[in-house]
């Protein structure tokens, strides 16, 4: 199981997709817990069983235990946030903005890796998952740690093409059982 795998299991008509995941992989210029960090958290965000296995099982290999675990509770607690802070932005009164959350993250605050990692797989998920105040949140603590624009835009690539391959091979999948 790997990243050629999914890359394999790709139809023609998403060469593109296959391309980019690629390249991501090669040419990235995260380090390599940041990016199989970002890798994992974001196959979890698509909740598809053949992305999380593919993916999981290489950066299994590539991560520490503590940096795999940390890739899956960015994505564990981005689930929640997003969902919550993605609402309260919707509804359009700023009154619930003021509300405290109270919901448990402490995660957020002792990750077990480097917090410029969790903070890009937050991020990634984020993009995923389609939470704007999230993005803007995690983007704005990347960019007062130091992290350049580049690299934050590499893990927004990466959340783009990860569901891209979920997306395509989970509708194959339907389609085939049909």
């Amino acid at each position: 199981m790997s990243v050629d795998g999914l890359k394999s299991a790709l139809p023609e008509f998403a060469k593109d997709i296959k391309l980019n995941l690629g390249s991501l992989v090669t040419t990235s210029s995260l380090s390599g817990q940041q990016l199989w960090g970002t890798l994992l958290a974001c196959a979890a965000a698509t909740r598809s069983a053949r992305v999380i296995a593919e993916i999981g099982a290489e950066a299994a290999v590539v991560l520490s235990p503590e940096a795999f675990r940390a890739a899956k509770a960015a994505a564990a607690i981005m689930a929640m946030n997003n969902v919550y802070y993605r609402s309260t932005h919707l509804i359009g009164d700023e009154t619930y903005t003021t509300m405290p959350a109270r919901l448990r993250m402490t995660v957020i605050g002792n990750p077990g890796v480097d917090k410029t990692d969790f903070e890009l797989w937050c991020l990634a998920v984020s993009a995923i998952n389609g939470c704007g105040r999230c993005l803007e949140s995690h983007e704005s603590v990347l960019r007062k740690s130091g992290m350049p624009r580049e690299q934050i835009q590499e893990a927004i690539r990466i959340a783009a093409v990860v569901n891209a391959v979920a997306a395509v091979l989970e509708s194959e999948a339907a389609l085939a059982a049909t």
